[in-house]
């Protein structure tokens, strides 16, 4: 990693392309995703499991698609009993957090005779991506499944590919813990059309959520519309705010931590001090060394990090809002202060001893958040994406009296006689 001056021509070059990473889908990425999911859409079953067979080398037929009660408890329990408290742990600060999001019905009324509310229902089924490549996130299934829960949805389904058949004994556990009703061994591309269009197995869910890797994203984009989603998730990202006054080495290893997720990722810091700044990329290489992802790490860092000196703070928050991460850490002596000139993060992780890296496990916090900058108008995953909202409105015949004549004149004013004359029928008293 290289020092970068905000003055420098190269700042805006490199802030550019770190911000547009992963925004466009590759053209050769979005035509295998529209075969694999017309034809899903179209033959069912069958195209599921000639996908499942061909990426996963797993043979549905044989190894069935659903995962059995035997075989959930088999994989789980393969699971230690200290990881399996670990993950009881997280899974209830997970439940404590999310708690406090709960939405309720209302109705108001007023001496007029009009009753006015909201009714909030949560969904019937929901599907869960939980990933399985080169890596599996117990977590994700915990931040996933939990709020859906919470909220009330009737059917929590999850698709993770079983490589060789088996499923991951800490996505079982997770799975278990969380409430978790159905779980799929499939997929890719081919699990979000199975989850969006139902095949013969798979049933149809009314939304999906959940990360995955440019197919799994692409898919979930294609299929919107079809079913809901939770966002279109990009590659991850930190960006730190520091003043000097926090630990170099603790910087440089929030860095390094979200570069080892993928060469996609970003780590950036943003300091007025220089001296502070090269502190950090000494730190950044000595524990390089010591990390077992450190080509991936490497990579992305060298391709999608920097540490950038900024001329003051006013510079570096003004780069941050601009940025909008998916993780800002404020590394400073005061970080409630800065946090309140803060407008656009999907989390915020305050002062030395909060690493982002918490947050994706213990903190409590969904850590499925906005990526590439959809902060400024998107908001972590809670309880609130797996409800849905319906109007509740009752109007008394002398309450439509107050208003109804207003109502049919704006009706006329918009060239819609047929509403106005809804109304003024029934104020009238008459029929036509």
């Amino acid at each position: 990693m290289k020092i970068i001056f905000t003055s420098e021509k190269i700042f805006e070059e490199t802030l550019q392309r770190i911000t547009q990473r992963g925004r466009v889908f590759e053209e050769a990425i979005w035509t295998a995703v529209k075969t694999i999911v017309n034809d899903v859409a179209l033959r069912g079953n069958a195209a599921l499991f000639e996908y499942t067979q061909k990426f996963d080398q797993c043979d549905l037929r044989t190894n069935g698609i659903e995962v059995s009660g035997r075989e959930l408890d088999q994989a789980i329990s393969k699971v230690t009993p200290k990881d399996m408290d670990i993950l009881a742990l997280a899974a209830g600060r997970i439940e404590a957090f999310h708690r406090k999001q709960e939405v309720t019905s209302w109705i108001s009324s007023d001496e007029n005779g009009i009753e006015l509310g909201q009714r909030v229902l949560p969904l019937e089924r929901i599907g869960i991506y939980a990933p399985g490549g080169l890596a599996v996130y117990p977590s994700t299934v915990l931040m996933a499944a939990i709020p859906a829960k919470i909220a009330g949805v009737a059917e929590i389904i999850l698709v993770s590919p079983a490589k060789q058949g088996g499923l991951n004994p800490l996505i079982a556990a997770a799975a278990k813990l969380s409430g978790v009703t159905r779980i799929f061994k499939i997929g890719g591309a081919q699990a979000i059309a199975a989850l969006a269009y139902g095949t013969e197995s798979v049933p149809k869910v009314d939304k999906i959520v959940g990360p995955g890797n440019a197919y799994v994203t692409a898919a979930k984009k294609m299929v919107y519309g079809i079913v809901a989603i939770d966002m279109i998730a990009g590659p991850s990202e930190v960006l730190i705010i520091a003043d000097g006054t926090a630990d170099a080495s603790f910087a440089a290893a929030d860095l390094i931590a979200q570069a080892e997720h993928d060469e996609m990722a970003s780590a950036i810091l943003l300091t007025p001090d220089e001296k502070f700044a090269r502190q950090v990329i000494s730190e950044v290489n000595a524990q390089l060394v010591l990390l077992p992802k450190k080509s991936i790490a490497v990579s992305a860092l060298e391709s999608f990090g920097a540490v950038i000196v900024t001329k003051d703070f006013d510079e570096a928050v003004t780069i941050a809002n601009r940025f909008a991460p998916e993780h800002l850490e404020l590394l400073v002596d005061q970080p409630k202060q800065l946090l309140d000139r803060i407008r656009h993060a999907g989390a915020a992780f305050l002062g030395n001893f909060t690493p982002e890296a918490i947050g994706d496990y213990m903190a409590g916090p969904n850590h499925i958040l906005p990526t590439g900058g959809t902060a400024r108008f998107s908001s972590p995953l809670g309880v609130y994406d797996f409800v849905k909202r319906t109007s509740i409105v009752s109007f008394s015949e002398a309450a439509l009296g107050t208003y109804g004549r207003q109502a049919a004149r704006f009706a006329g004013m918009e060239g819609l006689e047929g509403h106005g004359h809804s109304i003024s029928i029934r104020l009238s008293g008459k029929k036509p």
